[in-house]
């Protein structure tokens, strides 16, 4: 029994031996960014964007995966309960990581523990959009909340889902201007939009890169931006506080890259690294700014970002709890 035994270990300490010697370096195969957005929102373009020079960094492909549903806690759900072995990421935003945490009663995952941050990507503006032919009386934020005051809750406003930051921006201008206004959800951005277009709604905060694309070309007329500085892409549009004479108005998301908790720390340097790399390049900077309207993270950095996310949990449970919104 006793030879039985010690042939028994050392075939074994053999096999872990040989299993150890065989396991490739990481990366060895093909990484996944998922992203809980549909294909037209702006968290799935910058996941495609990035994707491609990260690929050429790491030498393996990075491939965009879109698990919608539930607000992007679906993604986020599979991304929190993954094996931390450096091949699943996560397109992040305020939104799924800050907003959802106070927004529904129960998620599956913890936002902020079941996760480890690698890089801030940017911070994302709305912008306040109406429809020139449907609402052509309104051409400036003060001749909306002028109208919203004469008629309370006559106009209604689209968002992209209950507790998006779409929704809680709207939020933020009634509770500041003291207007009344009806939300109506839509789910996504292309169906939100395509109530605006059409004059479903009145008003409409849409994220920016596609609120650039249909203001220039003529779909739609911004009248005031989420930001505390007015957008490259729009010069000419005032913010909120400048045009709806609300000093100190604010309303930003960030997106972010996050991991399954317990990455190796040499994984998640590695990729923390040659993400800020990607996105501090001049042209894919000019992009963010000029294309999406992303203004960049000062500081993209793993521990900026935790500092970052942490303090967004407690703004936007104040600003869902003004909202009164809630998801079983």
């Amino acid at each position: 029994m006793l030879r039985f035994a010690l042939s028994f270990l050392a075939t074994l300490l053999s096999a872990l031996s040989l299993a150890h010697a065989q396991e490739a370096p990481w990366p060895s195969r093909p990484i996944t960014i998922m992203n809980g957005f549909p294909s037209s929102a702006g968290t799935d373009i910058y996941a495609r964007k990035l994707a491609e020079p990260l690929s050429h960094a790491l030498g393996v492909p990075v491939v965009v995966d879109n698990r919608t549903g539930a607000g992007g806690n679906i993604a986020s759900d599979l991304v929190a309960k993954a094996r931390p072995d450096g091949y699943t990421f996560l397109l992040a935003t305020a939104g799924t990581h800050a907003i959802n945490a106070a927004l529904y009663k129960r998620l599956s995952f913890d936002a902020f523990r079941d996760v480890t941050h690698i890089a801030l990507l940017g911070d994302v503006p709305n912008v306040l959009l109406v429809h020139p032919q449907h609402s052509p009386g309104i051409r400036s934020c003060q001749d909306l909340i002028a109208v919203a005051k004469a008629r309370p809750g006559a106009l209604n406003y689209s968002s992209t889902g209950n507790g998006a930051s779409t929704h809680l921006s709207a939020v933020q201008l009634a509770h500041a201007a003291g207007i009344n206004v009806t939300h109506v959800p839509y789910r996504g951005q292309g169906p939100a939009m395509t109530a605006l277009l059409t004059g479903e709604v009145t008003f409409f905060f849409n994220q920016s890169g596609p609120s650039i694309a249909a203001v220039q070309q003529g779909l739609a007329r911004a009248l005031a931006v989420s930001t505390p500085r007015r957008l490259p892409p729009l010069p000419d549009v005032p913010t909120v506080a400048e045009a709806c004479n609300l000093p100190g108005f604010s309303s930003t998301t960030w997106y972010g890259l996050l991991a399954p908790p317990n990455l190796p720390a040499p994984i998640q340097e590695r990729v923390s690294r040659e993400v800020i790399r990607i996105i501090s390049q001049p042209e894919f900077r000019e992009w963010l700014v000029n294309n999406q309207g992303i203004s960049p993270a000062e500081d993209p950095s793993p521990e900026n970002f935790r500092r970052v996310h942490q303090a967004d949990m407690a703004r936007w449970a104040e600003v869902v709890a003004q909202s009164g919104a809630t998801v079983d």
